[in-house]
């Protein structure tokens, strides 16, 4: 399992943090909207960590993903709009880093700590895929149906191996903290 991490560590820091989350394809679509949480590894990381974050606290398994879907549609519809917020993209990369250091550290704040936690942090990623995004709510559909399956993902994770080996929660918590921290530098640098 460390070797896989370190490998995924490093491959993860040789691509281009900035485009990852790009699917190029010009007019947007469901589809675009749908493999966008995907391709983007802030995203992707943020989404399955809560999935993960929901069975490993012990809370009901799907609070925390509902509560971060509903709060990436609302924000995805204020971008959509054309609300922004500066250093957007610091602010998701900080989010991954929080979310990581959670796992980590085997952090268990109480559920309203944990729910403001993840409505802010999808709030904000809701704001940068709207504005990337902005065609509408087909995209939008598709964004979400992306985030459930990503969160569902962090679901089987835990539920199949973390659960049973607390100490790779751990590890992982590690790693996406330093990939998120890797993000953040990227981001202002």
């Amino acid at each position: 399992m460390k070797s896989i991490l370190r490998i995924s560590t490093i491959l993860f820091l040789s691509c281009p943090a900035i485009t990852l989350a790009h699917t190029g394809l010009g007019e947007h679509h469901f589809a675009d909207g749908l493999v966008h949480p995907f391709l983007g590894v802030d995203h992707l990381m943020a989404m399955v960590v809560v999935g993960i974050w929901g069975v490993l606290n012990g809370h009901r398994v799907w609070v925390m993903p509902v509560c971060f879907i509903t709060f990436l549609g609302v924000g995805a519809v204020a971008g959509q709009s054309g609300y922004t917020a500066p250093a957007l993209e610091t602010i998701i990369a900080a989010s991954v880093v929080a979310f990581g250091l959670m796992l980590a550290l085997r952090l268990k704040p109480g559920v309203l700590t944990t729910m403001s936690l993840i409505g802010a942090s999808a709030y904000f990623h809701g704001l940068a895929h709207g504005a990337e995004l902005s065609t509408g709510l087909n995209v939008l559909a598709g964004i979400i149906l992306g985030s459930a399956l990503l969160h569902t993902l962090g679901i089987i994770i835990a539920m199949r191996f973390l659960m049973k080996r607390p100490e790779f929660s751990q590890r992982l918590g590690k790693t996406v903290a330093l990939l998120g921290s890797y993000l953040v530098l990227s981001s202002i640098i």
